[in-house]
């Protein structure tokens, strides 16, 4: 059985080479079976007359989830177009989105012209996409889980971008005819993963070259700032806190796992499997990390978080020598950039984690993200 999984991995890989192409400027001995660097679930081809982009399911690594074929809209449609492939002409001219951080993507790519539709703007934070939007010219399509397909349609959208989920469709939106581009970057276990997504929409914008020149530029500076912290001493840190009855405790290879380690952080949780969350007991948790020198935690509110607030939460947290210590630093997801960034900038979040964990390292750093929580 494992070496029937085996050939069926390898054999899958063939298929993601396409036709043979690889990305314009990118080494030809890199991985010639993955025409990207860093993510896993993408690949894109340049082929004549047409791109083939193949997203692999994140769930079921051995199937393919979609085959998207990009030909130019001023182009003839050329006679080998693949079978299996579903048809999108770019640069799209009318794409909602559903959301915020591939709102926030078509924005740094200067591509907002093209975007007509978005779901639940109260969760964008740039004020240039909410002033479209009072002004008419972005539409506000409703929830992402049930989107009004009928202003959809009545916007004239000729394209779609939503996130993924397991074993979960598109509802309605599936039976408008217009094509659905499954954003499955935020299931990369490596931030740049994420990151290279980003070349695609340039693909699908008419902004390949910026796209490119975006990815390069973060690249580079998040490599530049990981060697930064590589021979820093790694002071320990928990992340998060318990919801309900159980800590969900990010998996060491997770992009969030990577991104501490990278940070020079000693990640008390590194040896937890997978890149998805594994739900722990608050004993589980204190027992190996009640001593941790930090504690990070997100959340969306806008009230601010505080030691009150915790303790209201629960107690028992206060046991924590990071609460002792007043080393428990809060990101605002709600009020902060923190997941219009994380996909395009990963490098801004990595130099906030290093500020925090060792501050001789970028004096005069400001912080975006992650900021001591009040009393």
């Amino acid at each position: 059985m494992g070496r029937l999984k085996t050939y069926l991995l390898l054999l899958f890989l063939l298929v993601l080479c396409g036709c043979g192409g690889r990305p314009h400027g990118a080494d030809p001995a890199v991985a010639a079976a993955d025409s990207l660097h860093f993510a896993r679930n993408l690949s894109i081809a340049y082929c004549d007359g047409y791109t083939s982009v193949r997203i692999r399911d994140p769930w079921d690594t051995l199937r393919q989830r979609q085959h998207y074929v990009l030909v130019d809209r001023d182009a003839p449609l050329p006679a080998d177009l693949p079978a299996d492939g579903l048809l999108i002409r770019t640069p799209v001219e009318r794409a909602v989105i559903y959301t915020s951080v591939h709102t926030a993507i078509a924005e740094q790519l200067g591509a907002l012209d093209r975007v007509v539709g978005v779901c639940e703007p109260e969760y964008i934070t740039s004020q240039v996409v909410l002033d479209r939007i009072a002004a008419g010219r972005i539409t506000d399509v409703g929830l992402s889980t049930a989107p009004n397909t009928e202003r959809i349609v009545d916007l004239g959208s000729n394209l779609i971008i939503a996130s993924p989920f397991e074993n979960s469709g598109y509802g309605s939106a599936e039976k408008l005819g217009i094509p659905i581009v499954e954003a499955a970057d935020y299931m990369e276990n490596h931030p740049l993963g994420r990151t290279e997504w980003v070349l695609f929409y340039g693909l699908l914008f008419g902004a390949r070259d910026e796209a490119e020149a975006a990815f390069a530029q973060t690249r580079d500076r998040y490599f530049a700032l990981r060697a930064l912290a590589a021979d820093a001493p790694r002071p320990t840190v928990v992340l998060e806190r318990k919801y309900g009855n159980s800590w969900a405790v990010p998996g060491g290879k997770s992009y969030i796992g990577t991104l501490h380690a990278d940070a020079g952080a000693d990640y008390l949780f590194r040896d937890v499997p997978g890149t998805n969350s594994t739900h722990l007991s608050f004993e589980e948790v204190y027992d190996r990390a009640g001593e941790a020198e930090f504690w990070l935690l997100k959340y969306g509110d806008r009230t601010p978080m505080t030691y009150a607030r915790l303790a209201g939460e629960y107690d028992p947290y206060s046991h924590f020598r990071a609460w002792r210590e007043r080393r428990i630093f809060a990101c605002n997801t709600l009020t902060s950039t923190y997941y219009d960034d994380i996909t395009l900038h990963p490098d801004w979040v990595l130099e906030d984690l290093i500020a925090l964990y060792h501050p001789d390292l970028l004096p005069g750093h400001v912080q975006r993200y992650y900021f001591p929580v009040d009393e």
